[in-house]
């Protein structure tokens, strides 16, 4: 089975469809899909609920979905650092589902488990927890969250091979491999890619049992949010 598509813009066309649901690896503006994120807003389908630890900035990652109204609702656990995303909410325009960074790793991770819902301290007592059942274990409150499955998950990596293994830079895992997990389809954009095999085992982080597709881009941006460097002495 060939895996490679020869771009983005081509692996996602008949795929991508109004109001479906996508997870979209990176924490920050590390680790995103950048071709897959512009080949998406190409698209032109609105409606998408998008789950994502964050929505990028202004002008890059998914603010560029924000920017043209393709999305309707976020699950994400950071929404800071791009205004448009939170003139969209405050204005009623963008439903966001408040999600803490470990429970949506738990919900991806569960989603693409095949587990329906999972018990979590975290949350509880909090709006996080208004409209979720409640249990007591062993003299401790749970809120029960669901496990998320999406239609298509959009993820980045450093190398795949043809067999859709892929290896990722160090803090570039982050959320990708749970995204990955949780899509029924899953498209990678990789940065290299190399004959099946050539990989070692040991240092697969994702089975390509995971992967249906794979774009190559070669030259990624690869932003910094914040470059902070330290005062000269």
């Amino acid at each position: 089975m060939n895996k490679l598509y020869g771009s983005a813009n081509v692996a996602l066309a008949d795929i991508i469809t109004d109001d479906m649901t996508l997870a979209v690896g990176g924490f920050g503006l590390c680790g995103i899909p950048e071709a897959l994120i512009m080949a998406l807003r190409e698209t032109g389908c609105r409606g998408l609920t998008i789950a994502s630890n964050n929505a990028g900035v202004d002008d890059f990652g998914l603010g560029l979905l924000l920017a043209t109204r393709q999305v309707r609702k976020m699950i994400s656990s950071y929404v800071g650092e791009n205004r448009e995303f939170e003139r969209q909410y405050l204005s009623g325009e963008l439903e966001l589902e408040f999600c803490p960074q470990g429970t949506l790793a738990e919900r991806l991770r569960a989603g693409g488990a095949g587990i329906a819902a999972f018990y979590t301290r975290t949350g509880y007592g909090t709006k996080v927890a208004e409209g979720k059942e409640v249990r007591e274990f062993e003299g401790q409150h749970y809120i029960m969250e669901r496990g998320l499955a999406v239609d298509v998950a959009l993820i980045k990596a450093q190398t795949a091979d043809r067999a859709g293994n892929l290896r990722f830079a160090k803090t570039a895992r982050n959320f990708n491999p749970l995204a990955a997990m949780a899509g029924r389809v899953c498209v990678a954009e990789v940065e290299e890619i190399v004959e099946t095999g050539e990989i070692d085992p040991d240092d697969v982080h994702l089975p390509g049992i995971f992967v249906d597709r794979i774009v190559v881009n070669q030259t990624p941006e690869k932003r910094i949010e914040k470059r902070t460097l330290r005062e000269a002495s």
